[in-house]
């Protein structure tokens, strides 16, 4: 092993220790019954991880491909963690979809199930909420201090979230009081273990209840109206989540131009599903036409299973080289209470647990599959899920934080977004219902471009456009002209807006990345000429392992 491969390891290690819900995550082992510290003193020791590392980075000498992939995928997101750390973000890390809060609570479904040491390392974890929750309330009152406010639109809608999951709604069981109903139907019989299985729950959901009136009561009156964040700190926080220095007045342009380009494609499509009626009478019969369509839950999510895994068998040695470990796939219902977009999780490292996509039904029952098919495309096969339990197996080839760690949100959306189109290019959405899903799941990312950018950069939309031409962009624009643009469920897109102003530069990955991704293929068919093979190109690329954009486009820049 060389060293930087060694360093690379050591790092695994090492942030497994500070981050154990990270580390079940990741599927490593040995800290299944501990909690991530959420205070500063804890974002202080992961950041201290951070500059150890890069330091032995840049002693260490990395003389071949391999090694200095390893090393450069290492020392930008570490830089930039850096970076974030120092501009206090940790100490405003709460929003809808993807801080502590949630991280809590979801890392409660990766965890094992299947023996009485598993559902003991569950009790011990549950006893330990408070105290995750009291780690980051301590960070939250640092920012504060510090003035660096949460938006009042996150902090009320995280204290909605807390007081679903800890069972003050009546119309929701607690989340963890679930856990224990889920134990009871192991038939494990352990009457003791079920009792502290018991007493943790509630006291993981009091907790919660705790915390919720923290955030109503105390800190909703310190919170800041603003939900712009700015050019500064907006610029951070995309290169963070694209690993790109990007010029934000050129990607919002663009932004519009793909909307545009879009638009015109669904209104083609639309005309060949109800000739003559227009997107939305076509959108309406999509909707209402019972053929089209599932009923029950349950029989949703088996036909979730069983096309992902048809995807699987079609695809394996025709398009893409599957192994073993990878083609399994388990799709999930979420639980209830969070945000409201489809998402993956990954196989452990060992591969004991699959991979895995989670549809949330929103208290929905019944599914129009025009939309569905490219989403599961884009959670599981050929997207996240090839991805990234690809990279997992690879052992022999990445070094361990490039299998657990590597990558940006723009390369893993970016190749998400990229195979939903992949596989309009193969034919496997020749249907025009699902086509137009495509196209619709592709509006929305470039909505967000212009959405996101505009909204936390206060930028004015152009004087051309239809909507609202030359207004400075602020909230209460951003729900129409998803709606608009998208096609989507008004309930999802309330949603969606409270995600980007929550989660700034995250939402303008996907398109970035499949921008990217599009820009790597036209290079390598570039420099292979008549040789250049597709599946060939795309071995090539997902054997690299994860990585920023600079980095994805540099390794496959025309010679």
């Amino acid at each position: 092993m060389s060293r930087v491969y060694e360093i690379a390891d050591r790092y695994v290690e090492q942030y497994a220790s500070l981050d154990p819900l990270a580390a079940t995550a990741m599927g490593v082992g040995g800290h299944e019954d501990e909690m991530t510290d959420f205070s500063a003193a804890g974002a202080e020791a992961r950041a201290a991880l951070s500059r150890e590392t890069l330091t032995a980075l840049s002693r260490a000498p990395a003389d071949d491909r391999p090694d200095r992939l390893a090393r450069d995928l290492m020392v930008e997101p570490l830089e930039l963690r850096l970076a974030l750390h120092d501009a206090g973000e940790h100490l405003r890390d709460l929003n809808v979809i993807a801080s502590p809060m949630q991280r809590i609570r979801s890392n409660f479904d990766l965890m094992a199930r299947s023996t009485k040491d598993d559902w003991a390392n569950i009790a011990a974890r549950m006893q330990k909420v408070p105290e995750g929750l009291a780690g980051l309330r301590a960070a939250l009152e640092g920012g504060l201090a510090r003035r660096l406010p949460v938006a009042a639109r996150q902090v009320r809608e995280c204290g909605r979230q807390a007081g679903i999951w800890s069972g003050e709604q009546r119309s929701t069981p607690s989340f963890f009081a679930s856990l224990v109903d889920a134990y009871e139907g192991t038939g494990l019989g352990d009457a003791q273990l079920r009792d502290a299985l018991e007493r943790a729950a509630q006291r993981a959901s009091q907790g919660y209840a705790d915390f919720r009136q923290y955030l109503e009561q105390e800190y909703l009156p310190q919170a800041t109206d603003r939900d712009a964040v700015g050019r500064d700190r907006y610029a951070l926080r995309a290169r963070a989540f694209t690993g790109l220095t990007l010029d934000l007045e050129e990607t919002y342009a663009w932004g519009w131009e793909e909307v545009r380009r879009i638009q015109a494609a669904i209104e083609e499509t639309a005309a060949r599903i109800a000739p003559g009626a227009g997107i939305g009478a076509a959108i309406d019969l999509l909707e209402t036409d019972s053929e089209r369509a599932v009923a029950g839950v349950e029989p949703f999510r088996q036909w979730m299973q069983e096309l992902q895994d048809a995807t699987i068998a079609e695809l394996d040695g025709e398009h893409f080289d599957i192994p073993k470990p990878v083609r399994r796939l388990e799709a999930m219902i979420a639980p209830p209470g969070g945000a409201l977009a489809m998402y993956y999780t990954g196989p452990s490292e060992d591969f004991r647990r699959p991979g895995r996509t989670w549809y949330p039904t929103g208290g929905r029952t019944r599914f129009p599959l025009w939309r569905e098919v490219s989403i599961a495309y884009h959670e599981g096969v050929p997207g996240h899920h090839l991805q990234i339990a690809y990279a997992r197996h690879l052992r022999d080839k990445l070094s361990r934080y490039q299998r657990l760690l590597g990558g940006t949100s723009g390369y893993i959306e970016g190749w998400a977004l990229y195979a939903e189109r992949l596989m309009g290019e193969l034919g496997y959405l020749e249907n025009p219902d699902y086509y137009l899903g495509m196209l619709s799941a592709q509006a929305l990312r470039a909505a967000r471009v212009v959405v996101d950018i505009g909204l936390h950069l206060e930028l004015p939309i152009p004087a051309g456009e239809t909507f609202h031409p030359g207004a400075i962009w602020h909230p209460a624009l951003a729900l129409p002209f998803l709606e608009e643009r998208s096609h989507e469920r008004r309930d999802f897109l309330a949603s969606e807006v409270d995600r980007y102003l929550g989660w700034p530069g995250q939402a303008i990955s996907y398109k970035v990345g499949e921008r990217a991704w599009l820009a790597a293929r036209d290079g390598a068919r570039l420099r292979g000429g008549e040789s250049f093979d597709l599946k060939g190109f795309h071995m090539e690329a997902l054997g690299m392992g994860p990585m920023g954009l600079a980095m994805l486009q540099r390794e496959f820049a025309p010679a």
